[in-house]
């Protein structure tokens, strides 16, 4: 057995305090190299009969061969005799197994370089382990890091145990993201890794509103009220559909709280970006006139209502427009990705011009309709008088050839 006293687990309890790694993970770990070194230094490449034991009363490991007690040893390796199992423990019997010791002398350095680089591996294999597990529970929620730097228009931020990364897409346009500054991300996704777990987070995902209503309105929070859709464009402009499962509970009022305190504190937190709250309808009608607010609508025409599409055209006053249509049709593309109908906007006007031009032309295909049947009439008059007077003409040439035959007969 080899001496190693009590320091290796009192730095196993330290790591475990400090990195969450299991003392056990240590100890197994340890055991694990005295047996890679054992092999190394017999020369063997299998020896599945041999272990590393521990014994932390002592402080002592050593390295044991488990062999089978026989009558007849046929493997010296894997079997011993009951006499020599005997002067180990008298007790033993026909096929009981024993422990040998087999720890080789002046074993000591040549186990202790094996431990530490097979302990340094189990360490880091833990602490990726224990990562990547914290993180995959963290996938989908929101949490607070630091920046820490820019690399490649890739933002660094530290989250804890681990440095995440936020891509250019997920970042917010027009954002300055200093090191230093707290910020709070979105874990989007956990990727496995020969080194630490890549943990990807965003700062322009629309569930980061989600959880900052959850966060400032406890009505969501309890169930009362919930979120239906969130549609978002980052740092401009997001429509979020909300509906009470309470009648008495006004689901746009309890997000925007007393004196507009809860929107204020998110809206804040968004770097001032504009939030319309939606109330959500099962009546498609009503939901998409709600999503086109704040612009005033006259009437909504359902075109087309199945599974694969949903065509909707939506008519405003002239002065409200652009308003419904928004910057570079920014609010009715937030109100299609919020609803999940293709939504077309016309003005009252323009519908008034589209239906005098169908009626003018409607007029023009009824003129055109008519001089088509006067024209077929006369045809049909002109084809009936030639019938009248061929049939006339046909009468006079039997008459002429009647009389020419009773001429004929008298002579």
């Amino acid at each position: 057995m080899i001496k190693i006293g009590t320091a290796l687990f009192e730095a196993c309890e330290e790591l475990e305090r400090e990195r969450g790694i299991s003392k056990d993970v240590l100890i197994a770990s340890l055991c694990d190299a005295m047996v890679a070194a054992y092999k190394k230094h017999m020369h063997v490449k299998e020896a599945a009969n041999i272990e590393a034991i521990l014994d932390e009363q002592t402080g002592e490991i050593g390295v044991f061969s488990t062999k089978l007690v026989v009558k007849e040893v046929e493997d010296p390796e894997l079997q011993i005799s009951l006499e020599e199992a005997q002067e180990i423990d008298d007790e033993v019997e026909i096929d009981d197994e024993v422990k040998i010791e087999v720890t080789p002398d002046q074993f000591g350095r040549i186990a202790a370089q094996s431990a530490k680089q097979v302990i340094t591996q189990r360490i880091r294999d833990a602490e990726r382990n224990n990562i990547l597990n914290e993180f995959l529970e963290k996938k989908g929620t929101l949490t607070t890091g630091i920046i820490q730097r820019v690399e490649n228009r890739n933002v660094i931020v530290n989250i804890g145990k681990t440095d995440a990364i936020m891509p250019q897409r997920e970042q917010i346009p027009r954002e300055y993201y200093k090191p230093g500054n707290r910020i709070r991300v979105f874990v989007l996704n956990v990727k496995e890794t020969n080194r630490l777990p890549q943990v990807i987070v965003s700062h322009a995902h629309a569930e980061i509103v989600r959880e900052l209503f959850e966060l400032e309105v406890p009505e969501i929070e309890d169930g009362i009220v919930e979120i239906k859709s969130i549609s978002r464009e980052a740092g401009f402009r997001t429509k979020i559909a909300v509906w009470s499962n309470d009648p008495e509970v006004d689901s746009v009022g309890a997000c925007i709280g007393p004196r507009g305190s809860r929107i204020q504190t998110i809206v804040g937190e968004l770097k001032n970006e504009k939030i319309d709250i939606v109330r959500w309808s099962p009546d498609p009608v009503e939901y998409i006139v709600n999503a086109i607010s704040p612009a005033r609508v006259i009437s909504v025409d359902i075109m087309t209502d199945d599974e694969e599409t949903k065509d909707a055209l939506v008519v405003v006053p002239d002065d409200q427009l652009s308003l419904a249509i928004g910057r570079e049709g920014q609010n009715v593309r937030l109100a299609h990705r919020l609803t999940g109908w293709k939504i077309d906007i016309k003005s009252l006007s323009q519908m008034e011009d589209e239906e005098a031009a169908r009626n003018a032309n409607n007029y023009e295909y009824e003129e055109e309709v008519e001089e088509e049947r006067a024209v077929d009439s006369d045809e049909i008059q002109e084809e009936i008088e030639e019938e009248m007077n061929q049939q006339a003409y046909d009468e006079e040439d039997i008459q002429v050839e009647e009389v020419e035959e009773e001429t004929s007969e008298e002579e």
